[in-house]
């Protein structure tokens, strides 16, 4: 059984569209996924089990909270690779203001990025990372990512985040 992570968008943000993790686990395993773990509250699973869609995971999510949560699945080897090729490594020097936005289908992104320097964006695949040294908060490419939607799906992590989803998946 391959082990998956699971990224909700948008959950547990200023109050709104709240998510208990506990509760969050209970879910995955009454759909029989196993070795269920989140991390931080802001919509991280990690679990075994079959692949499924995220469309299955969405309603089951709609279901049981009741509301909408648009989530982003990769595989333990997708993760492993997206840290792999991190192609921001010899720049970003603070996993907190490095991030990684994972889109449901292939990113794309029509911006210059000459016009964000010295903020720094990468697109490989269903991936972007960038790169905010004065912080996302000050960030004008994160206000900009933000505002204009990656695709269909997207939901982004700071690379802390990032590297810890992979070494709980590599521990299930």
């Amino acid at each position: 059984m391959p082990r998956q992570i699971a990224l909700l968008r948008g959950v547990n943000v200023g109050g709104h569209k709240k998510v208990e993790m506990a509760r969050l686990r209970a879910l995955m395993e009454s759909l029989g996924y196993r070795d269920v773990r989140t991390y931080v509250q802001s919509g991280n699973v990690v679990f075994s089990g079959a692949k499924r869609s995220e469309a299955h995971l969405e309603q089951a999510l709609e279901k049981e909270f009741g509301f909408a949560v648009p989530v982003v699945l990769r595989t333990r080897d997708e993760l492993a690779a997206v840290v792999r090729r991190n192609p921001l490594r010899e720049v970003a020097s603070d996993p907190a203001k490095h991030v990684v936005v994972f889109c449901g289908a292939k990113a794309a992104v029509d911006l210059d990025a000459a016009a964000f320097e010295p903020e720094r964006f990468v697109v490989s695949g269903r991936e972007v990372y960038f790169w905010a040294p004065a912080g996302l908060a000050r960030s004008e490419l994160a206000k900009v990512l933000a505002a204009k939607p990656l695709g269909a799906k997207s939901t982004a992590r700071n690379w802390r985040t990032v590297e810890k989803l992979l070494t709980l998946a590599d521990d299930g």
